[in-house]
């Protein structure tokens, strides 16, 4: 599915997205991982994080595009909805993200 129209995807690691994630708890909006490639993807608002210039975390906008799995798929192997979307649950609030994602790179490298 093409990003940069509905949301931008905020792509990292497995190693790094695990810790955020539970750092983000309730907060985080929907995440796909991707259990084969060892990837999760979080979804943020168009246009946003474009700026952002993190380790290991690569933004997702116009001209990219992303694997999105069917709603129903909750569970891996495979690619899943680890944080499933829904009507309540659809974009990560990008400072948020941006903030666990660095809590979880400082985290990792000592």
């Amino acid at each position: 599915m093409p990003a940069g129209r509905w949301w931008n995807a905020v792509r990292v690691p497995i190693a790094l997205g695990t810790p955020a994630l539970k750092t983000l708890g309730d907060e985080s909006g929907a995440v796909i991982k991707d259990g084969f490639g060892g990837i999760m993807y979080w979804l943020v608002p168009p246009g946003d994080a474009t700026d952002w210039r993190l380790a290991d975390v690569q933004v997702l906008g116009p001209g990219c595009h992303v694997a999105v799995p069917p709603l129903r798929r909750t569970s891996g192997p495979g690619l899943y909805w680890r944080v499933p979307l829904s009507h309540d649950r659809y974009w990560t609030d990008t400072e948020r993200l941006r903030l666990a994602l660095t809590e979880a790179s400082v985290t990792l490298t000592t």
